[in-house]
């Protein structure tokens, strides 16, 4: 997924937020604190080894530092974290990091290539949802420290097992899974693993227990408290050995709902609010008050269907689907001003992303489809659908959509993000709707990989892509895929991908 936090947007003072308050008098909050009002019922754990929503990355991102970072101005450039140098050897299977001297974690405890590599062990052996990300060069629970280890305070050395391109090596580099914890720290708050379980299969846990609500990071930002569906709060870190931040605190306080967002802010008991929905953003746009900010995100979303479910599986079924999207209407109405529609699952502006259109609103050709797919009749589904908008709203207009066409779909009464992600990723469901972010920043690689690529479609896979989620199996695209991944960077492969399925 798209992180924020790779970036640090919240370094120099400021963060990206859909309204703020142009008046500062309106709050109550001290100068160097800031309150956001933004939906983070996603928010499952706060390890980095374990986390793959969309929220925590901004709240991770700001609190740990990774060996190597993106740079904001330019995404195409990877720049120094805790590393200062590197270099990869001449058959592209070495990487070595020289790490910067005398920086410290914001427990006051030294950063050494050791922290590193226990920072690869434990997101390679708790084998959390983010670790493909690394084993997918190659790294296993066995050979995670002769392939990821420290050869001395300052060097870390890791080494892939294919000639991958360097670009998508150091960008996977830059994801929250790659973050570097406290090895001391962690340890101290390590629990005994006696017998092992099918969750920890080693000694300990790896404090991951701990980490869900704490942080061991070295980042700019500490994470102070998190009160699951309530609130988030950092602390500055001045321990931080870059630029330290303006903000001394940073509220991320849970508010569901667009037009309590809106109230809070124009009430001042709020700074910026992150989740307006079209209507709450139209309104504010006219109020002097208040000022707004925008930017091309990452970010799709968008309606799976999970091929265990035999209807499902038929391409018939899934063509049909696709002509009974409401385009035009959820364009102009539930996404008006926050979004775009798209048909392809490269956001806009990013590298390989298509243009085309092909679908529209086509009853009569969707009841068609069906039929050939022995289903004149029509079908009945579940759906999955996280509470909020603009996602319930889309799958409403879906639901009456496609019961045109004789296609009865109940909707799950909504949950929270982690309900319904937790059962998503357990392939539970029919249908789901959800947004999704690049894994990591390698255009077009990591959304190829995450829609098209299904390695092993067992229920006990290591790699648990969006398509695996979805029963999604076709090897010779995940061929094609893989494929790509070794592909010099500078080099078009992103084409085969997004065609129609």
């Amino acid at each position: 997924m798209m992180h924020f936090g790779r970036f640090r947007i919240l370094a120099a003072g400021a963060a990206l937020a859909a309204v703020l308050a142009a008046n500062p008098a309106w709050s109550a909050t001290p100068a160097d604190t800031l309150v956001q009002a933004w939906a983070i019922d996603d928010t499952i754990t706060l390890d980095p080894a374990e986390s793959f929503e969309l929220s925590p990355a901004e709240f991770i991102g700001n609190a740990y530092d990774m060996l190597v970072r993106l740079d904001i101005n330019d995404t195409s450039k990877v720049v120094p974290g805790v590393a200062e140098s590197w270099t990869v050897s001449d058959d592209g299977l070495t990487y070595t990091f020289k790490l910067k001297k005398d920086i410290k974690f914001a427990s006051g405890n030294p950063i050494t290539s050791a922290d590193v590599a226990y920072s690869f062990e434990r997101a390679v052996r708790l084998d959390k949802s983010p670790a493909f990300i690394l084993t997918q060069f190659g790294l296993t629970k066995d050979n995670v420290n002769e392939k990821a280890k420290a050869v001395d305070d300052s060097t870390f050395v890791f080494t892939v097992d294919k000639p991958y391109a360097p670009s998508f090596v150091l960008n996977c580099l830059t994801a929250t899974v790659a973050a570097v914890v406290d090895k001391k720290l962690l340890e101290e708050h390590a629990e005994k693993v006696t017998p092992p379980t099918d969750e920890y299969k080693y000694e300990t846990d790896y404090a991951n227990a701990w980490l869900k609500t704490k942080s061991a990071g070295s980042g700019p930002f500490v994470i102070r408290e998190w009160r699951a569906n309530e609130v988030v709060i950092l602390e500055r870190n001045d321990n931080f050995y870059g630029e330290k931040a303006n903000l001394k605190r940073v509220f991320y306080r849970h508010v569901k709902e667009s037009a309590t967002q809106r109230l809070m802010l124009e009430s001042g008991d709020v700074d910026v609010a992150r989740n307006l929905e079209p209507g709450d953003y139209e309104a504010v746009l006219k109020n002097d008050k208040l000022s707004t900010t925008s930017a091309a995100k990452g970010t799709v979303y968008y309606i799976s269907l999970n091929q265990k479910n035999p209807n499902l599986a038929k391409p018939e079924v899934r063509e049909a689907f696709k002509y009974l999207v409401d385009y035009d209407a959820i364009g102009s109405t539930l996404i008006k001003g926050i979004g775009e529609i798209r048909q392809t699952y490269q956001a806009k502006g990013v590298l390989g992303a298509l243009d085309a259109a092909p679908y529209k609103l086509d009853v009569a050709k969707a009841k068609e489809l069906l039929a050939k797919a022995g289903l004149k009749d029509g079908l009945s589904v579940t759906f999955d659908v996280r509470n909020g908008q603009p996602v319930t709203g889309i799958a409403e207009s879906f639901q009456q959509t496609a019961a045109q066409a004789g296609v009865k779909i109940e909707i799950i009464p909504p949950g929270d993000g982690k309900q319904t992600l937790t059962k998503y990723r357990a392939r539970n469901h029919d249908m789901y709707i959800g947004q999704w972010g690049m894994d990591y920043w390698d255009p077009p690689n990591s959304n190829a990989e995450a829609f098209t690529s299904n390695p092993d479609n067992s229920d006990d896979a290591s790699t648990k892509t969006l398509a695996w989620r979805n029963a999604w199996d076709i090897p010779e695209l995940t061929k094609q895929t893989q494929a790509a991944l070794l592909v010099l960077f500078g080099t078009l492969v992103v084409v085969p991908f997004q065609k129609s399925s």
